[in-house]
């Protein structure tokens, strides 16, 4: 299972309708953490594309999106919720 980071902004006009899909839709992969506002971790067995392709459905076209495999384990932090590195330490 690899670890991949997805990352997004809304353009305007952004709705909480739009973040609810697009959230549940993330935490749909599997266990996920949400260390920064608009940026989840997940953990699938999926590719960065066919993440991208999938979570594209839930965006407008002027929404931008990054999806990077991050399985690597050298990162570091700064203020970020414990609970978000005891999870990023697993």
């Amino acid at each position: 299972m690899r670890t991949l980071l997805i990352s997004y902004d809304l353009g305007v006009p952004e709705t909480s309708e739009d973040y609810k899909g697009l959230i549940a839709h993330i935490k749909s992969y599997g266990p996920w953490a949400k260390p920064l506002y608009s940026v989840w971790f997940v953990r699938t067995n999926k590719t960065c594309t066919q993440v991208r392709d999938e979570t594209e459905k839930f965006s407008d076209a002027n929404d931008k999106l990054l999806v990077m495999d991050v399985t690597d384990d050298d990162w570091a932090t700064k203020s970020v919720d414990k609970a978000v590195t005891d999870w990023m330490k697993k």
